[in-house]
């Protein structure tokens, strides 16, 4: 919001009256298109790749690029771009695209160990992806009650985001050396020889497809629909009361509803589906999914910034809030129960690669909805 303000104006962009400026309003849709484009590219090689290099190269190494993208992107905070705010946000497009890159041959890697994993292990890497967004809006949230500068608030927010890197660099070391890890990987590793030959794996790529694309296809349908509105829909959403001087209306409701509320609901559903384990049924699962895109117009017709073309049917903030929980609540868990069934469809030498390509099913969702995402920001932005 500060980058892209109108610097012509001088003057905050947090300020509830200044309308936002083109690159303020459609940056998270970018964003979002930046994030999974290549995301779903590496998701797709690391599935290829993941029998030629080792599992601590690609974990190690994407989670030491990533630090230094996120080091990069802290050099940026101080350094004024107010006049070349196009290549900033090129660059910063740029950051996000290598980002995701790394984000995908991390994630996908391990997504596709735990897959050895008994259900319970699932259900905490699929967790920890939720807790994950909860305390980057906690994180958020406090760069903004410290009450500094946009360029303070933003230094303490990266700065966080480093250290955490380093912490998961640390904690991956120590759990590598765990004989817990050891057994479970060591055990995967007795069975078939078909990892040893391309062609082989291959084939056996095919054949775990054809046993698991109805949950791919469900996860698909899921994250389509929930990218297509969050973040870059959700965060347009404003507060009843934005503009009459009160910091929760005009600065922190964003932060805590879009961001804190959506990821604690998605955390919530996705421990709920490991408990409950239910459905069993891939009619009932590609019911639940498809049934999800009701959010999208629902979601539209909430106090969304800029809309000129139909009237808010939800104006109030109880009616936003109580229609996002249950959106992101919904998502987190059919995203769990879907990483759970699939180990369960495969034989057990086929599980690592059948979490991975649900990751690539995931990544596709993912595409799909954010270039849907920007289209629907810059029809409501006209």
């Amino acid at each position: 919001m500060y980058k892209f303000r109108n610097v012509s104006l001088n003057t905050s962009t947090l300020n509830a009256t200044v309308k936002r400026t083109p690159l303020q309003t459609e940056f998270t849709s970018y964003l979002s298109v930046a994030s999974s484009i290549p995301n779903l590219i590496f998701l797709a090689l690391n599935t290829a790749i993941s029998h030629r290099i080792s599992l601590n190269t690609r974990v190690l190494g994407s989670l030491a690029f990533m630090l230094l993208l996120m080091l990069q992107t802290v050099i940026f905070i101080n350094l004024n771009t107010d006049q070349w705010q196009q290549l900033f946000f090129g660059i910063t497009l740029a950051v996000i695209v290598l980002l995701n890159v790394c984000s995908a041959i991390f994630s996908g890697s391990i997504f596709g160990v735990v897959g050895k994993f008994s259900p319970i292990y699932i259900t905490a890497v699929i967790g920890g992806q939720a807790l994950g967004g909860v305390f980057a809006a906690l994180a958020e949230i406090v760069s903004l009650f410290i009450g500094a500068s946009s360029t303070h608030a933003a230094l303490v927010y990266f700065a966080i985001g480093n250290v955490t890197i380093i912490i998961s660099i640390i904690c991956y070391v120590v759990l590598v050396k765990s004989v817990f890890f050891k057994y479970h990987l060591l055990e995967q590793q007795d069975f078939g020889e078909f990892d040893n030959k391309s062609a082989s794996l291959n084939i056996s790529s095919k054949v775990i497809v054809k046993k698991m694309w109805c949950h791919g296809l469900s996860v698909l349908i899921t994250f389509t629909v929930t990218l297509s509105v969050y973040p870059g829909v959700t965060v347009l959403i404003e507060s009843e009361g934005k503009g009459h001087g009160n910091r929760w209306n005009d600065v922190f409701f964003v932060p805590t509803i879009n961001y804190l509320l959506f990821n604690i609901g998605d955390y919530l559903g996705r421990l709920l589906a490991g408990r409950l384990l239910k459905p069993k049924s891939l009619t009932v699962l590609m019911i639940l999914s498809t049934a999800r895109f009701i959010f999208i117009p629902l979601l539209l017709l909430c106090n969304v910034q800029l809309k000129h073309s139909w009237d808010v049917v939800f104006d109030k903030d109880y009616q936003y809030i109580l229609i996002l929980f249950i959106f992101a609540l919904s998502n987190g868990y059919l995203a769990n129960i879907v990483a759970i069934h699939v180990p369960r469809v495969v034989d057990h030498h086929e599980k690592e690669i059948a979490s991975s390509i649900m990751t690539v099913f995931m990544g596709v969702g993912l595409t799909l909805g954010s270039a849907i995402s920007l289209l629907i920001v810059k029809i409501i932005n006209r």
